[in-house]
């Protein structure tokens, strides 16, 4: 049944990027510059590329049971809190050093889809 963990994971991701897009778009939109909106927005819409990817990681995990799944399932939710983590408290904090974090999510993002790829391709 692991494979409903990483459905419940990505329906979840899902409800926070729209709910961080919303906030970034109606309650931010007056106190942020246009650069750093359009840092929570990137935020926001990986966010959510992710999350569909974890639910598509769980439905491939009904098929397939593999290592693969794992690292993929893994792979996403690290990536996700590395990278749009980091952006959002990036930008709600002003802390820039917080931007050395983002390239190590989009690595998992990469890793991710990679494991996804494996476990498609694995007989």
């Amino acid at each position: 049944m692991e494979w409903t963990i990483w459905v419940a994971i990505g329906a979840v991701s899902g409800a926070l990027a729209v709910g961080f897009g919303a906030f970034g778009a109606h309650a931010l939109r007056q106190h942020l510059t246009p650069e750093n909106l359009a840092v929570f927005e990137t935020a926001a819409r990986y966010q959510m590329y992710h999350a569909l990817a974890l639910i598509a990681v769980g439905l491939l995990g009904v098929k397939v049971d593999s290592l693969a799944i794992r690292v993929a399932g893994i792979a996403f939710s690290i990536g996700t809190l590395l990278f749009s983590g980091s952006l959002y408290t990036l930008v709600l904090t002003n802390i820039r050093a917080l931007g050395i974090i983002t390239p190590f999510g989009g690595l998992g993002f990469i890793c991710g889809w990679l494991a996804l790829a494996w476990a498609a391709l694995k007989p």
